[in-house]
């Protein structure tokens, strides 16, 4: 009797991989018939969930080429009628990105050994084959979606996908060619994407490889904007403690690799480049990389302003004063540099008025000198940096404050 029973459970668990697997090819017979579609879908899904057939690689095949074979026929139909409701474009980008994440299910299963121990995919060059032709598409439903607002993680992966395609292991060395500017551009859109949909290591990483890949910079004059994309992405990521070490060396990585590329031409990555070494007290390595770039470019106001700015942070006052007034005084000086140097300047002639005792010709002569080579300097400087651009408030403060030295202590 007990081996009646035993025979009798084999078989019915025979009957049932056997029912299972007839679904999976009744779903596949399906394929292609825009008005079966769901019907083929309910039928994949339950043999995905059963466990006689959720760990066969033809399951996921089938899946995959539900998908892929219902985005061709969308793409055939909308030929014929735009309007049509299988030529959706974001209908059809997620049947690609369901189609392409069920051939990925089904590799790792087409690559079992057999009961002989011996490996014999069937399906690794179908999948490539169907994935590799439709290389292109992946990069237009990310447009689609993004255009769409579905930016993450929709437009995200879309160009993720396509710009990962060359280097996927499963083409066997026979990946589609694509072209180097769209793939970096991929990236670069893949960033953007994921960066608005507040995922910033994601957006950290396809940056990383748009510059990587080579990322064009635009005819506008933009330059750099993977490189700096990277950066404000870290800069974000620094505020999270456990990712705090990991933001700062990816920052001084992006930050060499962008000043090795554009040098002066994009002051943040020097900047930043300086910024560190002042934050790990680096002071003379700091003076000694800006010292280089000026022996070469002396009259470079940002130069000469960020080495008034580390002489500060040094403590050395009265040379980061005279730093900041050559700077100040340069034809080519930035705003922030000018509204640096007024600020300095100007703390650094109320610390002096503050030492200043008595009314001897000595406390007097001294308080005059506060007046005209620092508050009025600074003020001279304030109407500079006002004329370069009059809504700054933290200059307004500057102002404010030299502006009431100048009517008080003087009186």
């Amino acid at each position: 009797m007990k081996k009646f029973v035993a025979l009798t459970l084999c078989v019915a668990a025979a009957g049932s991989m056997m029912a299972q697997k007839q679904t999976v090819e009744q779903a596949k017979k399906l394929s292609g018939k825009f008005e079966k579609l769901e019907e083929a879908r309910g039928l994949i899904q339950q043999a995905m969930q059963n466990p006689e057939t959720s760990q066969d690689a033809n399951t996921y095949f089938v899946a995959g080429d539900l998908e892929f074979s219902a985005f061709d026929n969308g793409i055939k139909k909308g030929m014929i009628k735009p309007d049509d409701p299988s030529a959706d474009p974001i209908a059809l980008g997620y049947e690609l990105l369901n189609g392409y994440k069920y051939f990925l299910q089904a590799l790792p299963y087409d690559s079992l050994p057999d009961a002989k121990g011996q490996i014999k995919p069937k399906f690794t060059s179908k999948i490539a084959s169907k994935i590799g032709s439709h290389a292109n598409e992946f990069f237009t439903a990310g447009g689609n979606f993004y255009n769409a607002q579905k930016v993450y993680p929709e437009a995200y992966q879309a160009f993720m996908i396509y710009g990962d395609l060359p280097e996927q292991d499963f083409f066997g060395g026979k990946a589609p060619e694509i072209d180097p500017t769209n793939r970096s551009t991929a990236y670069f859109n893949a960033g953007l994407a994921s960066y608005f949909g507040n995922s910033l290591l994601e957006s950290a990483e396809a940056f990383r490889k748009a510059r990587e890949a080579g990322y064009p910079d635009p005819e506008d004059g933009n330059k750099g904007q993977a490189y700096i994309y990277e950066i404000a992405c870290w800069q974000h990521l620094q505020n999270d403690s456990t990712l705090a070490d990991t933001a700062k060396a990816r920052i001084l990585d992006v930050s060499r690799a962008g000043f090795q590329k554009y040098g002066l031409e994009i002051p943040l990555f020097l900047n930043n480049l300086v910024n560190y070494m002042i934050s790990d007290g680096q002071f003379a390595q700091a003076l000694s990389l800006i010292d280089e770039q000026l022996a070469q470019n002396s009259s470079n106001p940002n130069l000469v302003g960020l080495r008034a700015f580390v002489l500060d942070r040094k403590g050395e006052d009265a040379e980061s004063v005279e730093e900041y007034r050559k700077a100040a005084a340069l034809p080519d000086v930035d705003f922030e540099t000018l509204k640096n140097a007024a600020k300095k300047i100007y703390r650094t002639g109320a610390e002096k008025w503050n030492l200043i005792e008595g009314n001897s010709p000595e406390a007097q002569a001294a308080r005059q000198d506060v007046k005209v080579n620092y508050f009025e300097a600074a003020k001279k400087i304030t109407d500079k940096a006002k004329a370069m651009n009059g809504g700054d408030a933290d200059l307004d403060y500057v102002i404010e404050n030299i502006d009431y030295a100048l009517e008080t202590y003087f009186k």
